[in-house]
């Protein structure tokens, strides 16, 4: 994996390029080499001996704590030592100015290593929001504490009877007391509801606990604004702290109502929360303290800088699980002498049996996962490149880095979510029948990716996402310059050697979806288009991949004197089979598309 991330950073991305900007002027290509180093050895020693271990002793409950495994806690404190919590932070508040791209390439290996050890992810992403819609004082007392890895995050979105139907949350926030604005922390409400599905919503591992929680504020008459508008964003600290961000010794009305367990993640705590029940009573009284995010009325907006950061963060889970389990199957496929080749007379008994890898359908299982995975993190790391730009480049670049991002982010989560699952089901396939026993890690693999399809948002909603918002806002102007960006790919791929049939294909393929896309929306009806806004989004992102693919190909064909002569032939021919064995998918994804098929919305639910 770690000449193919070389390979993407470097020839591919040209990160070191971004050291001419003055946040990045002290960094060079040996201090981002160092910080891959380090993680991949963290990983290596910290996190992957222990996969198996955290998915065998999941969390458990002992009535006042959850109970970790000790390996688990030594994670946790290797990760933040090495100070990427706060990577890309600012200096003067302890962080490395670390471009987000070599960051999201330096948290990889953690992914690839144990997927559910550690909660950084969670706890970056709700700093990052404080960072960008909290008070000096909430940024100093909460966040700063989370990049430190004293304190850890959560988000608490999903409820019992809502699930992803965020307009019916009912949790309620009331003000509490006369002088509820006064609090240095922030406009001081008291909550009361129930949190489901909650990621590390309970433990041990950090001294406190930081949950960003939705919830409506109800008005004068006792109402609450209906819909996604009426909701608020609070933080609910597990423990209360003063404003200096010191521990007071009292617990805040937060309980753990339960542990769900789930078929992979297991090493993460999944929890049902209950705030404000009262099983304690801070300040003498029921309900969960919580401070005030941003303007009442505005939760989602600010939610949604977290959300976003967790869907690439999630897209990346489902990248690295894949990877790891093509690498373990290609590892397997090497040493697995099974049958013999067939020649003109057949296959000669007599013969000594050939490893796997040298059958044709077993190229073929390879080669997908090897497509899927390598492609998946390209396409991650190209929007981890985005946010970069979008944070430091011309004011031009940066808009349209920032367009660009809100057209892919859909792709970045859904697409490595569907097609890494396929490749861990490859990988048990490539295994035979241990790949269904616990002897190899390929089962686990697939029990964890599994999940990644419902984090941050189905499939389903990713696709009325695409189809309902982001291709069509502001006069379909991020598909406009998605499909410029692709076809610049496309001219040059047409002067290559080797590579010109790839970008007539894309060519064509492009067309067809920006055909799809318009008549999907003919009748101006949003029922009749987003019926099919999953195979839209599949279709999209295999598009997307195809470009991914065909540009990457570019890359390692120019530089191809840098590389062993396996490694360029490796990346060429992935580009091949995704041509010649996925791309030619969106034409059925597309038909139902354009023709608004309306076979699935008219179903009735006595015909089932």
């Amino acid at each position: 994996m770690r000449p193919t991330v070389d390979f993407l950073l470097n020839d591919w991305l040209n990160v070191t390029g971004l050291t001419t900007r003055p946040r990045f002027a002290d960094h060079s290509a040996e201090t981002f080499a160092q910080v891959l180093d380090t993680c991949e050895k963290i990983a290596r020693d910290k996190f992957a001996p222990f996969n198996r271990l955290v998915d065998t002793e999941e969390p458990r409950f002992d009535g006042e704590k959850v109970i970790l495994p000790q390996a688990t806690q030594d994670a946790w404190d290797a990760y933040a030592a090495s100070g990427m919590l706060s990577a890309a932070q600012d200096y003067d508040i302890g962080g490395m100015q670390l471009p987000y791209t070599v960051e999201s390439a330096a948290n990889a290996f953690f992914s690839k290593a144990s997927v559910s050890i550690g909660a950084g992810m969670l706890s970056v992403g709700n700093a990052n929001l404080l960072m960008a819609h909290g008070t000096e004082a909430q940024k100093r007392v909460f966040a700063l504490n989370e990049f430190s890895g004293r304190f850890s995050g959560t988000m608490c979105l999903s409820e019992p009877q809502a699930g992803s139907s965020l307009s019916d949350v009912s949790t309620r926030a009331t003000p509490d007391g006369d002088v509820y604005e006064a609090d240095p922390l922030g406009p001081r409400y008291r909550l009361k509801g129930n949190k489901m599905w909650i990621s590390a919503g309970e433990h041990e591992l950090t001294e406190n606990i930081v949950h960003l929680v939705l919830a409506k504020i109800p008005g004068p008459d006792g109402r609450t604004i209906p819909g996604t508008k009426g909701i608020s964003l609070f933080i609910v600290p597990k423990k209360l702290v003063d404003a200096e961000g010191r521990l007071t010794g009292e617990r805040n009305d937060v309980a753990l109502a339960g542990l769900n367990h789930k078929c992979g993640w297991r090493g993460t705590t999944n929890t049902l929360l209950n705030f404000g029940e009262g099983k304690f009573r801070p300040q003498g009284a029921a309900g969960a303290i919580g401070y005030l995010v941003g303007r009442a009325g505005e939760g989602l907006r600010c939610m949604f800088h977290m959300m976003n950061e967790a869907r690439i963060g999630v897209g990346m889970a489902a990248t690295m699980l894949g990877m790891a389990g093509y690498e373990a199957s290609l590892d397997y496929a090497r040493q697995r002498p099974q049958g013999r080749p067939t020649g003109p007379g057949g296959k000669d008994p007599a013969q000594p049996q050939v490893p796997i890898i040298q059958h044709a359908d077993v190229k073929r299982m390879l080669l997908a996962q090897k497509a899927y995975a390598e492609g998946a993190l390209a396409l991650e790391l190209y929007c981890a490149r985005l946010v970069d730009e979008q944070h430091t480049g011309s004011e031009a670049a940066a808009k349209d880095a920032a367009l660009l991002l809100e057209v892919l982010t859909p792709i970045a989560k859904s697409w490595p979510s569907e097609w890494c699952l396929e490749a861990n089901s490859l990988a048990i396939q490539v295994h035979g029948g241990y790949g269904y026993t616990r002897d190899f890690p390929v089962e686990q693999y697939w029990r964890d990716n599994r999940l990644n399809m419902i984090h941050e948002g189905t499939h389903g909603i990713q696709g009325m996402d695409l189809l309902g918002r982001k291709v069509v806002m502001d006069g379909g102007a991020g598909l406009k310059l998605l499909a410029t960006t692709i076809n610049r790919t496309i001219e040059r791929a047409v002067q290559a050697a080797g590579l010109a049939g790839q970008g007539a294909e894309l060519a064509a393929a492009l067309q067809r979806l920006g055909a799809a896309t318009k008549s999907a929306w003919a009748t101006g009806h949003p029922e009749d288009a987003l019926a099919n806004a999953t195979p839209y989004l599949q279709a999209f992102g295999h598009v997307v991949l195809a470009w991914i693919w065909l540009d990457v190909a570019l890359a390692v064909q120019a530089g191809a004197a840098r590389h062993p002569e396996g490694f360029v032939q490796g990346k060429l021919q992935a580009c091949r089979y995704f041509f010649a064995y996925e791309l030619p998918k969106i034409d059925a994804w597309l038909a139902v598309v354009a023709e608004r098929c309306p076979v699935c919305r008219e179903t009735q639910d006595d015909w089932f």
